[in-house]
Protein backbone atom coordinates (compact mmCIF):
# COMPACT_ATOMS: atom_id res chain seq x y z
CA UNK A 1 0.00 0.00 0.00
CA UNK A 2 3.09 2.27 0.48
CA UNK A 3 3.81 2.16 -3.18
CA UNK A 4 0.57 3.12 -3.86
CA UNK A 5 0.72 6.38 -0.77
CA UNK A 6 3.84 7.54 -2.35
CA UNK A 7 2.04 7.47 -6.16
CA UNK A 8 -0.65 9.26 -4.84
CA UNK A 9 -0.30 11.28 -1.60
CA UNK A 10 3.18 12.37 -1.99
CA UNK A 11 2.55 14.15 -5.68
CA UNK A 12 -0.87 15.55 -4.13
CA UNK A 13 0.80 17.28 -1.30
CA UNK A 14 3.94 18.73 -3.29
CA UNK A 15 2.00 19.73 -6.07
CA UNK A 16 -1.35 21.37 -3.72
CA UNK A 17 1.61 23.17 -1.82
CA UNK A 18 3.95 24.13 -4.53
CA UNK A 19 1.05 25.74 -6.91
CA UNK A 20 -0.71 28.33 -5.28
CA UNK A 21 1.21 31.07 -6.25
CA UNK A 22 0.81 30.51 -10.23
CA UNK A 23 -2.82 29.05 -9.66
CA UNK A 24 -3.26 32.85 -7.90
CA UNK A 25 -2.32 34.80 -10.83
CA UNK A 26 -5.25 33.38 -12.19
CA UNK A 27 -8.04 36.04 -10.62
CA UNK A 28 -11.16 34.60 -12.60
CA UNK A 29 -13.49 31.93 -10.41
CA UNK A 30 -11.84 28.35 -11.65
CA UNK A 31 -11.93 24.57 -10.56
CA UNK A 32 -8.78 22.57 -9.60
CA UNK A 33 -8.24 19.32 -10.65
CA UNK A 34 -5.70 16.89 -9.66
CA UNK A 35 -4.61 13.36 -11.48
CA UNK A 36 -2.54 11.61 -14.17
CA UNK A 37 -2.26 12.22 -17.06
CA UNK A 38 -3.69 9.00 -19.27
CA UNK A 39 -3.21 10.09 -22.99
CA UNK A 40 -1.78 13.68 -24.75
CA UNK A 41 -3.14 14.29 -28.26
CA UNK A 42 -2.17 18.22 -28.99
CA UNK A 43 -3.62 20.42 -26.91
CA UNK A 44 -6.36 17.32 -25.72
CA UNK A 45 -5.12 15.82 -22.90
CA UNK A 46 -6.80 12.32 -21.07
CA UNK A 47 -6.78 12.59 -17.16
CA UNK A 48 -7.51 10.45 -14.72
CA UNK A 49 -8.28 12.06 -11.13
CA UNK A 50 -7.51 10.61 -8.06
CA UNK A 51 -11.08 10.10 -7.55
CA UNK A 52 -11.03 7.51 -10.40
CA UNK A 53 -12.89 10.31 -12.78
CA UNK A 54 -11.84 10.11 -16.32
CA UNK A 55 -11.75 13.64 -17.58
CA UNK A 56 -11.15 15.42 -21.35
CA UNK A 57 -8.46 18.37 -20.44
CA UNK A 58 -8.04 21.39 -23.32
CA UNK A 59 -5.28 23.47 -22.51
CA UNK A 60 -6.11 27.00 -23.63
CA UNK A 61 -3.63 28.65 -25.97
CA UNK A 62 -1.67 31.01 -23.16
CA UNK A 63 -2.30 28.34 -20.33
CA UNK A 64 0.68 28.67 -17.93
CA UNK A 65 2.54 24.89 -17.82
CA UNK A 66 5.51 24.47 -15.23
CA UNK A 67 7.14 21.59 -14.04
CA UNK A 68 7.95 21.10 -10.36
CA UNK A 69 10.48 18.70 -8.54
CA UNK A 70 9.87 17.27 -5.38
CA UNK A 71 10.00 19.52 -2.93
CA UNK A 72 10.42 22.50 -5.00
CA UNK A 73 8.79 25.96 -4.34
CA UNK A 74 6.74 27.80 -6.94
CA UNK A 75 9.21 30.34 -6.90
CA UNK A 76 11.85 27.86 -8.36
CA UNK A 77 9.44 26.23 -10.94
CA UNK A 78 10.25 25.67 -14.67
CA UNK A 79 7.99 26.65 -17.47
CA UNK A 80 7.59 24.18 -19.83
CA UNK A 81 6.08 23.70 -23.05
CA UNK A 82 2.93 21.85 -23.67
CA UNK A 83 4.68 18.94 -26.15
CA UNK A 84 6.93 18.33 -22.88
CA UNK A 85 4.08 16.58 -21.50
CA UNK A 86 3.88 12.83 -21.35
CA UNK A 87 1.62 10.05 -20.25
CA UNK A 88 2.04 8.89 -16.77
CA UNK A 89 2.82 12.72 -15.41
CA UNK A 90 1.12 13.81 -12.78
CA UNK A 91 -0.69 17.59 -12.85
CA UNK A 92 -2.72 19.69 -11.14
CA UNK A 93 -5.21 22.00 -13.39
CA UNK A 94 -6.95 25.08 -13.06
CA UNK A 95 -10.20 26.42 -15.55
CA UNK A 96 -13.50 25.77 -15.59
CA UNK A 97 -15.41 23.34 -16.93
CA UNK A 98 -17.18 24.00 -20.49
CA UNK A 99 -21.34 24.93 -20.61
CA UNK A 100 -21.61 21.42 -22.10
CA UNK A 101 -19.95 19.43 -19.05
CA UNK A 102 -17.68 17.44 -21.37
CA UNK A 103 -13.96 19.09 -21.18
CA UNK A 104 -12.41 21.15 -18.82
CA UNK A 105 -10.49 24.46 -20.17
CA UNK A 106 -7.13 24.71 -18.44
CA UNK A 107 -5.92 27.73 -18.42
CA UNK A 108 -2.92 26.72 -16.03
CA UNK A 109 -1.37 23.38 -15.32
CA UNK A 110 1.30 22.39 -12.59
CA UNK A 111 3.29 19.14 -13.51
CA UNK A 112 5.25 16.70 -11.79
CA UNK A 113 7.34 14.10 -14.10
CA UNK A 114 6.71 10.55 -14.01
CA UNK A 115 10.59 10.33 -13.62
CA UNK A 116 10.74 12.61 -10.78
CA UNK A 117 7.97 10.55 -9.16
CA UNK A 118 9.63 7.47 -9.43
CA UNK A 119 13.21 9.03 -7.62
CA UNK A 120 10.87 10.36 -4.85
CA UNK A 121 9.44 7.16 -4.24
CA UNK A 122 12.98 4.91 -4.48
CA UNK A 123 14.31 7.89 -1.46
CA UNK A 124 10.97 7.58 0.45
CA UNK A 125 11.30 3.30 0.37
CA UNK A 126 14.48 4.01 1.36
CA UNK A 127 13.99 6.39 4.35
CA UNK A 128 11.21 3.46 5.25
CA UNK A 129 13.60 0.85 5.29
CA UNK A 130 16.37 2.57 7.48
CA UNK A 131 13.84 4.49 9.90
CA UNK A 132 11.04 2.33 10.53
CA UNK A 133 10.09 -0.47 13.29
CA UNK A 134 6.77 -2.31 13.50
CA UNK A 135 4.95 -4.54 15.91
CA UNK A 136 1.99 -5.55 18.15
CA UNK A 137 0.75 -2.70 20.31
CA UNK A 138 0.38 -3.32 23.64
CA UNK A 139 -0.62 -0.20 25.07
CA UNK A 140 -0.56 3.50 24.49
CA UNK A 141 -0.97 6.84 26.57
CA UNK A 142 -2.33 9.48 25.53
CA UNK A 143 -1.29 11.78 28.12
CA UNK A 144 2.53 10.70 27.57
CA UNK A 145 2.17 9.94 23.62
CA UNK A 146 3.87 7.36 23.90
CA UNK A 147 2.94 3.95 22.38
CA UNK A 148 4.14 0.15 23.64
CA UNK A 149 5.01 -1.90 21.08
CA UNK A 150 5.97 -5.65 21.33
CA UNK A 151 8.37 -6.16 18.02
CA UNK A 152 9.96 -10.43 17.79
CA UNK A 153 9.33 -10.76 21.75
CA UNK A 154 10.96 -7.47 22.87
CA UNK A 155 9.15 -4.19 24.32
CA UNK A 156 10.26 -0.64 22.42
CA UNK A 157 8.60 2.30 23.05
CA UNK A 158 7.42 5.30 20.24
CA UNK A 159 7.07 8.35 21.16
CA UNK A 160 5.12 11.02 18.86
CA UNK A 161 4.66 14.32 18.77
CA UNK A 162 2.78 17.21 17.31
CA UNK A 163 3.65 16.94 14.29
CA UNK A 164 3.59 13.10 13.94
CA UNK A 165 0.80 11.94 10.86
CA UNK A 166 -1.56 8.84 12.02
CA UNK A 167 -3.12 6.10 8.55
CA UNK A 168 -5.38 3.75 9.63
CA UNK A 169 -6.33 0.71 7.14
CA UNK A 170 -10.15 0.50 6.31
CA UNK A 171 -11.76 -2.80 7.70
CA UNK A 172 -12.79 -3.77 5.00
CA UNK A 173 -9.61 -2.92 2.64
CA UNK A 174 -5.89 -4.02 2.62
CA UNK A 175 -5.06 -1.41 0.22
CA UNK A 176 -3.11 1.64 1.19
CA UNK A 177 -5.46 3.94 -0.52
CA UNK A 178 -8.06 3.06 1.36
CA UNK A 179 -6.76 3.86 4.31
CA UNK A 180 -7.74 6.63 6.38
CA UNK A 181 -5.73 9.53 7.95
CA UNK A 182 -5.93 8.91 12.64
CA UNK A 183 -5.07 10.17 15.35
CA UNK A 184 -3.51 8.59 18.08
CA UNK A 185 -6.60 7.62 19.52
CA UNK A 186 -6.98 5.71 17.09
CA UNK A 187 -4.36 3.40 17.89
CA UNK A 188 -5.54 0.59 20.16
CA UNK A 189 -3.72 -2.61 22.45
CA UNK A 190 -3.82 -5.19 19.66
CA UNK A 191 -3.10 -3.31 16.44
CA UNK A 192 -0.54 -3.80 14.54
CA UNK A 193 1.55 -0.27 13.67
CA UNK A 194 4.78 0.41 12.03
CA UNK A 195 6.29 3.53 12.79
CA UNK A 196 9.11 5.73 11.19
CA UNK A 197 11.45 8.08 12.85
CA UNK A 198 14.77 8.57 14.68
CA UNK A 199 15.91 5.41 16.94
CA UNK A 200 17.52 5.34 19.96
CA UNK A 201 21.20 4.22 20.16
CA UNK A 202 20.57 0.59 22.14
CA UNK A 203 17.24 0.50 19.54
CA UNK A 204 14.32 0.33 22.87
CA UNK A 205 13.03 3.84 21.86
CA UNK A 206 11.92 5.87 18.55
CA UNK A 207 10.74 9.33 17.75
CA UNK A 208 7.90 8.48 15.29
CA UNK A 209 7.51 11.25 12.27
CA UNK A 210 5.10 8.92 10.86
CA UNK A 211 2.95 5.68 11.56
CA UNK A 212 0.50 3.63 10.41
CA UNK A 213 -1.52 0.93 12.22
CA UNK A 214 -5.06 -1.23 11.85
CA UNK A 215 -6.60 -4.26 13.30
CA UNK A 216 -6.27 -6.98 11.64
CA UNK A 217 -7.02 -11.08 12.10
CA UNK A 218 -5.21 -13.77 12.84
CA UNK A 219 -6.61 -17.33 11.23
CA UNK A 220 -5.80 -20.58 11.49
CA UNK A 221 -7.25 -24.29 11.07
CA UNK A 222 -8.08 -26.33 8.43
CA UNK A 223 -9.89 -25.31 4.90
CA UNK A 224 -12.98 -26.40 5.04
CA UNK A 225 -14.36 -25.72 0.96
CA UNK A 226 -12.97 -23.46 -1.78
CA UNK A 227 -14.80 -21.60 -3.98
CA UNK A 228 -13.12 -20.81 -7.09
CA UNK A 229 -15.86 -18.82 -8.55
CA UNK A 230 -16.03 -16.44 -5.19
CA UNK A 231 -12.27 -16.76 -4.91
CA UNK A 232 -13.37 -17.18 -1.00
CA UNK A 233 -11.92 -19.93 1.51
CA UNK A 234 -13.43 -21.25 4.84
CA UNK A 235 -11.31 -21.97 7.40
CA UNK A 236 -12.69 -23.64 10.57
CA UNK A 237 -10.49 -21.50 12.80
CA UNK A 238 -9.13 -22.98 15.51
CA UNK A 239 -9.15 -20.21 18.60
CA UNK A 240 -13.12 -19.63 17.57
CA UNK A 241 -13.96 -23.22 17.13
CA UNK A 242 -16.37 -21.79 13.89
CA UNK A 243 -15.92 -21.19 10.47
CA UNK A 244 -14.70 -18.38 8.86
CA UNK A 245 -15.17 -17.22 4.87
CA UNK A 246 -12.01 -15.42 3.59
CA UNK A 247 -12.11 -13.17 0.24
CA UNK A 248 -8.80 -13.27 -1.50
CA UNK A 249 -7.96 -10.47 -3.96
CA UNK A 250 -5.14 -10.04 -6.51
CA UNK A 251 -3.96 -7.74 -3.39
CA UNK A 252 -3.42 -11.26 -1.49
CA UNK A 253 -0.35 -12.94 -0.85
CA UNK A 254 0.01 -16.77 -0.86
CA UNK A 255 2.59 -18.98 0.21
CA UNK A 256 3.21 -22.89 0.67
CA UNK A 257 5.85 -23.68 3.19
CA UNK A 258 8.64 -26.47 1.88
CA UNK A 259 8.09 -29.28 4.28
CA UNK A 260 11.75 -29.15 5.43
CA UNK A 261 11.54 -25.16 7.25
CA UNK A 262 7.95 -26.24 8.22
CA UNK A 263 9.38 -28.63 10.36
CA UNK A 264 12.38 -26.79 11.55
CA UNK A 265 10.18 -23.49 12.39
CA UNK A 266 7.93 -26.35 14.40
CA UNK A 267 10.63 -27.11 16.22
CA UNK A 268 12.15 -23.64 17.17
CA UNK A 269 8.59 -22.49 17.85
CA UNK A 270 7.94 -25.50 20.41
CA UNK A 271 11.18 -24.35 21.80
CA UNK A 272 9.62 -21.13 21.91
CA UNK A 273 12.55 -19.58 19.65
CA UNK A 274 10.20 -19.21 16.73
CA UNK A 275 11.25 -15.65 15.56
CA UNK A 276 14.52 -16.66 14.76
CA UNK A 277 13.65 -18.95 11.16
CA UNK A 278 16.49 -20.62 9.87
CA UNK A 279 18.57 -19.08 7.29
CA UNK A 280 17.21 -15.95 7.30
CA UNK A 281 19.67 -13.14 7.08
CA UNK A 282 21.17 -11.04 9.86
CA UNK A 283 22.25 -6.93 9.57
CA UNK A 284 19.41 -5.70 7.37
CA UNK A 285 17.64 -2.67 7.35
CA UNK A 286 13.56 -2.69 8.08
CA UNK A 287 11.03 -2.26 5.58
CA UNK A 288 7.52 -1.31 6.10
CA UNK A 289 6.49 -3.55 3.84
CA UNK A 290 8.19 -6.28 5.89
CA UNK A 291 7.46 -7.22 9.33
CA UNK A 292 7.63 -5.59 12.56
CA UNK A 293 11.77 -4.77 11.62
CA UNK A 294 14.60 -6.60 11.52
CA UNK A 295 15.68 -8.01 15.02
CA UNK A 296 18.96 -10.16 15.24
CA UNK A 297 17.27 -13.16 15.06
CA UNK A 298 16.01 -12.36 11.47
CA UNK A 299 12.36 -12.17 9.90
CA UNK A 300 10.14 -14.88 8.86
CA UNK A 301 7.82 -12.83 6.65
CA UNK A 302 11.33 -12.02 4.94
CA UNK A 303 11.60 -15.94 4.09
CA UNK A 304 7.64 -15.71 3.10
CA UNK A 305 7.90 -13.25 0.61
CA UNK A 306 10.52 -15.13 -1.20
CA UNK A 307 8.65 -18.03 -1.45
CA UNK A 308 7.00 -18.49 -4.85
CA UNK A 309 3.64 -17.69 -4.86
CA UNK A 310 0.67 -19.72 -4.75
CA UNK A 311 -2.95 -19.93 -6.23
CA UNK A 312 -5.96 -21.04 -5.28
CA UNK A 313 -5.62 -24.17 -7.23
CA UNK A 314 -3.01 -25.13 -4.81
CA UNK A 315 -5.64 -25.19 -1.86
CA UNK A 316 -7.36 -27.96 -1.45
CA UNK A 317 -9.85 -29.46 1.46
CA UNK A 318 -8.41 -30.42 4.59
CA UNK A 319 -5.51 -28.44 3.88
CA UNK A 320 -3.83 -26.44 6.81
CA UNK A 321 -3.22 -22.83 6.31
CA UNK A 322 -2.50 -19.85 8.58
CA UNK A 323 -4.34 -16.23 7.57
CA UNK A 324 -3.74 -12.65 8.20
CA UNK A 325 -6.81 -10.57 7.19
CA UNK A 326 -8.41 -7.52 7.28
CA UNK A 327 -10.95 -7.72 9.92
CA UNK A 328 -14.04 -7.50 7.72
CA UNK A 329 -17.61 -6.53 8.69
CA UNK A 330 -21.13 -7.53 9.15
CA UNK A 331 -21.38 -7.26 5.58
CA UNK A 332 -18.10 -7.84 4.08
CA UNK A 333 -15.95 -10.97 4.47
CA UNK A 334 -12.68 -10.76 5.87
CA UNK A 335 -9.83 -10.32 3.20
CA UNK A 336 -6.67 -11.84 3.38
CA UNK A 337 -3.20 -9.95 3.54
CA UNK A 338 -1.72 -13.41 3.39
CA UNK A 339 -2.74 -17.06 3.45
CA UNK A 340 0.35 -19.82 4.14
CA UNK A 341 -0.21 -23.08 3.41
CA UNK A 342 2.13 -26.45 4.25
CA UNK A 343 1.08 -25.56 7.97
CA UNK A 344 0.30 -28.41 9.28
CA UNK A 345 3.56 -28.85 11.28
CA UNK A 346 2.98 -25.49 12.73
CA UNK A 347 -0.70 -26.03 14.12
CA UNK A 348 0.56 -29.37 15.88
CA UNK A 349 3.29 -27.41 17.39
CA UNK A 350 0.73 -25.19 18.67
CA UNK A 351 -2.73 -26.45 18.59
CA UNK A 352 -4.65 -23.51 19.58
CA UNK A 353 -2.73 -21.76 16.72
CA UNK A 354 -1.87 -18.55 18.66
CA UNK A 355 1.58 -19.21 18.55
CA UNK A 356 1.90 -19.79 15.06
CA UNK A 357 -0.07 -16.46 14.23
CA UNK A 358 2.84 -14.53 15.36
CA UNK A 359 4.80 -15.29 12.49
CA UNK A 360 2.27 -13.38 10.29
CA UNK A 361 2.30 -9.52 10.24
CA UNK A 362 0.58 -7.06 7.92
CA UNK A 363 3.48 -5.62 6.29
CA UNK A 364 4.55 -8.29 4.09
CA UNK A 365 2.53 -6.97 0.75
CA UNK A 366 3.57 -4.76 -2.17
CA UNK A 367 -0.05 -2.72 -1.13
CA UNK A 368 1.52 -2.71 2.72
CA UNK A 369 4.05 0.39 3.45
CA UNK A 370 7.24 -0.21 1.01
CA UNK A 371 5.72 -3.36 -0.82
CA UNK A 372 7.88 -6.13 -0.53
CA UNK A 373 11.52 -4.94 -0.84
CA UNK A 374 13.85 -7.97 -0.39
Amino acid sequence: MFKNFLRIVIPVLLLALAVPAIFAQNSAPAAKLLGAIQKVNGSQLSLVTDQGQAVQISVQPGARIFRFAPGQSDAKATPIQLQDLQVGDRVLVRGVMSDDKTVFNASAVAVMKQQDIAKLQQQELLDWQRRSIGGVVKQVDAASGTISLLVAGKPITVSTTPTTTYKRYSPDSVRWEDAMAARLEDIHPGDQLRAKGNKSEDGTKITAEAVVAGTFRNISGLITSVDAAQNTVTVQDLSTKKAVSVKLTTDSQMKLLPAQLAQGLALRLKAGTAAAPPSSQQGQPGAPGQAAGRSRNGDLNQLIARLPAATLGDLHKGDAVMILSTEGSAATPPTAITLLGGVEPLLTAAPSGTGAQSFLTPWSLASAPGGDQQ
